[in-house]
Order: C-alpha cells, then structure tokens, then sequence
C-alpha cells in the first residue's frame, strides 16, 4: 500500500511500515530523525492529502489541544485569547487530516482540553500496552481501520514518571521526546492496520 504518515519527523511509524513492504512516506515541515531521508517529504502536509493514498496514519501538533496545557490556556482564571485561537487553528488542522478522502484515516492526540470541544475518538491506548513500560493516554480517531489490540502488556514502572529518563527529561527537547511514538505503538499500528504486503504474490494487501 501506498502510506502517508503525516507530522512524522521521526519515522517511527514509517519504518515498521516499510519493514512490512510498504510504500510509506513521513511528513513533516522538519528534517526526519529517523535515518531515512529517502522516505521523507518535508513539507506541508496539506497538499499531500489531495494525492491518492490507500492509508493516512497522521500525529498532527497537540501543544495547544492539549489538555496538558489546560494551565497556559485559564492562566489567572481568564481565558488566553491568543492560545485559544491557536488551538483551534490546530482543530482546523486535525480536522482537514481526519476528513481527507482516504478510505483509511487514523490520527492520534492526546487528550484535549474540553473548551475545543473535539470530535469522540475512537479508542484510547497506552504504551505499556504494547511493551513499553510508562503510561501516556494516547487517543486515536479511526476510519476504515480496527481498534489497536494490546500485544505485550507490561506494568507501567514509576521510574518511567521521573523527570530523569528520556521520556520526562527537560530541556528543549522534552516535547519532542514526547511526541515521538514508542516503538511498541508504531509496531502495532503497523502490523495490525497494514498487515504485510503481500500485493507481490497477488493478494489483497
């Protein structure tokens, strides 16, 4: 299958997609940190979602959804005005993503603030669902695709909450590091929504 995984700078997603055979292409407007340039548009992703895909699999920005951030957008008890805007550019955004013409759409977010007043998502996962151990509600809005089933279920490790590990740490790349897919997760999306490409031997993909 031809594979969008739009807002990937990662390639999380999009090498276990080409593991299994796929024509998969992150997308984002920064270069991939996943080693793969060759599979990597940097660019907008709007015009791309009027190309032809057989999946969109889409992780479009969350900083201003988010209800993580729920403190920035009442700060002093008053609505930010200018935040709130901004979120619901991203609304605008996640939405474009989600109603594109495509027969299989899956995009992820965290929770959001209720102000924005989202779309019901059609599941809600967590990483150490899928082996890795540290707890992160991740919701996914799904069209023309399962819900993810867990595959290795671990017990989420207090230590995986410390602001010491990869996952937590500070500094200018925290959220970065939070945004990126755990490998279980990309593994499981990609296996149970895309399957092996078996189109070589004249099957169904």
């Amino acid at each position: 299958m031809k594979i969008l995984v739009a807002c990937e700078e990662s390639q999380a997603v999009t090498v276990e997609l080409r593991r299994l055979g796929h024509e998969a292409y992150s997308c984002d407007i920064e270069p991939c940190s996943g080693g793969h340039p060759e599979w990597h548009l940097q660019q907008d992703v709007l015009p791309l979602l009027k190309e032809k895909w057989d999946m969109i699999i889409a992780f479009p920005p969350c900083t201003y959804l988010s209800n993580a951030g729920a403190k920035h957008l009442f700060r002093g008890g008053s609505l930010n005005k200018e935040r709130y805007a901004k979120g619901i550019l991203a609304k605008e955004f996640f939405l474009k993503i989600l109603n594109t013409d495509c027969a299989r759409i899956a995009v992820e977010n965290p929770i959001a603030s209720k102000v924005y007043d989202m779309p019901e998502a059609s599941q809600t996962v967590q990483p150490y669902w899928f082996g890795d151990p540290w707890s992160k509600k991740t919701r996914l809005w799904l069209k023309g695709l399962p819900l993810l089933k867990p595959t290795n279920l671990v017990e989420p490790k207090s230590e995986c909450h410390s602001a010491g590990t990869w996952f937590m740490k500070g500094g200018k790349e925290r959220q970065k590091n939070r945004a990126k897919t755990p490998h279980g997760l990309a593994a499981a999306m990609a296996e149970q929504w895309a399957g092996q490409n078996t189109a070589a031997d004249g099957k169904d993909v």
